[in-house]
């Protein structure tokens, strides 16, 4: 430990490259159980927020940039950084929530389960992330795909405030009065953020109690047909449904063959106020056009979010390996499902997978408004290499790779909190519109002209 944490200056921990401890410590920084080579000079593990302008200020002492981590996937490591001090900020983790007025303040480093635990008591919901262990910090800048997106829209949609440390260590509280441009940079930017948010300001809604599911799966072969299907059936749907398709090894609930095969999953909840309300929202998927090639069904089963984030907690173990992309699309779903089933045929790890959420930010456009998050085409798909072996390592990049090869000439761009940053510099920038680019560049030379707060490439 440095001397910067023992007189006092700092109140958490700071640990010096190349010091006892140092390796740990950045491993600890990386939840994939893939940790790229890139070592910043000093990690320091904030213990409040008043560490934060503190190693703000060390950072710039010293000359190095600053990289900023709250806890969380981070597929590609995007904090972890060559000539940078890393702040890391998993240890702040402060709820307070405004029962009467239906909001919440939230330090960074908080969960999506922890939140959501802590909103239950209250009889209310946010839109946290699909995975429980995500931290909201790295998730709301992103913008944020979670829950019932058709009601909520992206996450960072309810976010209605933040406070910030920017580039100089000034603290300064963010809404649309008081620099708003950063509170629209703050929903979605990603790990391009220009300054660090240590608090945000939410707005909440009540919690549904009345959670149903309908799933099927069927054989992979028939994921150009079932995707045909269940797109023309997602556009009737309620906003209250979220309703996607997997392409993945059949779970235990296909029992025969062995090795278990591949399926194409459809899955829709329905985030009601009443049992009838929801078995009317799921209607339409009773109607299903080929009933007997279902290899799994599950019509209309009543559950809860906390049962939810157990069975999504489970497809993505920690310290697995893994390698992921994104794409946005306006082509046809049913012509993206057949090259998507053809790249999970040539998958080298039966656990690796391809998510498709339909329309993972609503289809409601004033959902949208006042954001760097950007929605980029019709159709959005997410495939993840995932295995155990580091020998692995290349074979499964290399698949994933070539699987964005064969879709990319249908893409339209990408979302940052998942994006393949590495692959290509241009990752980054087509995670936005043109415009939206541009304005975040003109507010990174407002609000941090010196370049402290790296561009979102980890190179």
């Amino acid at each position: 430990m440095s001397t910067d944490a023992r007189d006092g200056r700092l109140e958490g921990t700071v640990v010096e490259r190349g010091e006892p401890g140092y390796e740990r410590v950045w491993a600890g920084m990386v939840w994939n159980g893939v940790k790229p080579a890139r070592f910043p000079d000093v990690i320091v593990t904030a213990a409040s927020e008043r560490d934060v302008p503190r190693a703000v200020r060390l950072a710039r002492a010293r000359s190095l940039r600053v990289g900023v981590r709250s806890g969380g996937h981070s597929w590609c490591a995007s904090p972890l950084r060559e000539g940078t001090l890393l702040l890391d900020l998993s240890r702040l983790r402060g709820i307070t929530v405004d029962p009467g007025r239906r909001t919440a303040e939230v330090q960074p480093g908080v969960t999506g389960g922890e939140l959501a635990a802590e909103l239950d008591r209250h009889g209310l919901v946010f839109p946290s992330g699909h995975c429980p262990s995500v931290a909201v910090g790295g998730y709301l800048l992103s913008g944020g795909l979670g829950w019932n997106p058709g009601v909520f829209g992206p996450a960072c949609a309810s976010v209605t405030g933040i406070e910030a440390v920017t580039a100089d260590g000034e603290v300064v509280r963010c809404d649309a009065g008081e620099h708003p441009g950063l509170v629209w940079a703050a929903r979605g930017a990603g790990p391009g953020f220009f300054a660090v948010v240590t608090r945000f300001r939410l707005r909440l809604r009540p919690l549904p109690s009345a959670i149903t599911t309908t799933a099927y799966s069927f054989p992979l072969a028939d994921a150009e047909p079932v995707a045909r299907w269940i797109a023309g059936v997602a556009e009737g749907l309620d906003p209250g449904v979220e309703a996607g398709l997997t392409l993945a090894t059949a779970g235990p609930e296909v029992s025969g063959a062995s090795p278990r095969p591949k399926v194409v999953s459809v899955t829709a909840t329905a985030f009601a106020d009443s049992r009838p309300e929801a078995l009317r929202w799921l209607a339409p998927l009773r109607d299903c056009p080929f009933p007997g090639r279902a290899l799994s069904r599950r019509e209309e089963e009543p559950t809860t979010l906390a049962a939810m984030y157990e069975g999504c907690d489970a497809v993505w173990p920690r310290e697995h390996r893994y390698a992921v992309d994104t794409l946005w699309s306006d082509a046809d779903l049913g012509t993206l499902m057949a090259l998507c089933g053809e790249a999970m045929t040539m998958a080298p790890s039966e656990k690796s997978l391809f998510l498709v959420p339909l329309a993972p930010a609503s289809r409601n456009p004033e959902l949208w408004h006042d954001m760097a998050f950007s929605v980029l085409g019709r159709n959005y798909l997410v495939p993840y290499a995932v295995w155990e072996d580091p020998d692995e390592d290349g074979a499964q990049l290399r698949w994933l790779r070539r699987t964005m090869e064969l879709l990319e000439p249908l893409g339209t761009g990408h979302y940052i909190a998942e994006a393949d940053l590495p692959a290509d510099l241009s990752r980054a920038e087509r995670s936005f519109t043109p415009d939206g680019w541009r304005r975040l560049e003109e507010l990174r030379a407002r609000y941090d002209p010196d370049g402290v707060f790296p561009q979102p490439l980890p190179r």
